[in-house]
């Protein structure tokens, strides 16, 4: 069963707020990634494959960003910690502690060095997911992100 949109949303935007890298682009972005990855919280788990959670993060990209980014991004790594409570790279906290997962992807787009795109530009947000979450190799499309954010982020 999918998240409460309204719901979902306020919690993004305060874990983001508390880790001091809110923006309206941010929540929209990490809202459709929880669309398209997982059905926004309707599957936690792969079928046949690594990947974990609402934003379904591989447990060896979680220790890419912790190996190769947060260990020299010590003061983003204690921000983690204080909102998280996490300290280390834990694949069960990938299915298991949504704060951390929203952390761990918002994380994971931070590592960008392209501007997020303006909030409300939905076809902007898709492109950004494929080409620096999803990636070339991914399955997903653009046109299935922009579908599943229409379906799941919206104000019932």
């Amino acid at each position: 069963m999918p998240f409460y949109y309204p719901q979902f949303k306020d919690l993004i935007s305060q874990t983001l707020k508390s880790m001091e890298l809110y923006s309206e682009s941010a929540v929209n972005l990490l809202l459709g990634t929880a669309a398209q990855e997982s059905g926004f919280g309707t599957y936690i788990r792969q079928i046949r494959g690594p990947a974990r959670g609402v934003f379904q993060c591989e447990p060896a990209t979680e220790l890419d960003i912790w190996d190769n980014y947060l260990r020299y991004k010590l003061e983003l790594a204690d921000r983690i910690l204080r909102v998280t409570g996490v300290k280390h790279p834990s694949a069960t906290h990938l299915e298991t502690h949504l704060d951390y997962q929203i952390a761990l992807c918002r994380v994971h787009y931070l590592r960008v060095k392209a501007s997020l795109p303006a909030a409300d530009d939905i076809p902007g947000l898709a492109a950004y997911w494929k080409r620096h979450y999803n990636t070339a190799l991914g399955a997903g499309t653009v046109d299935q992100f922009i579908d599943n954010y229409r379906k799941y982020c919206t104000t019932p």
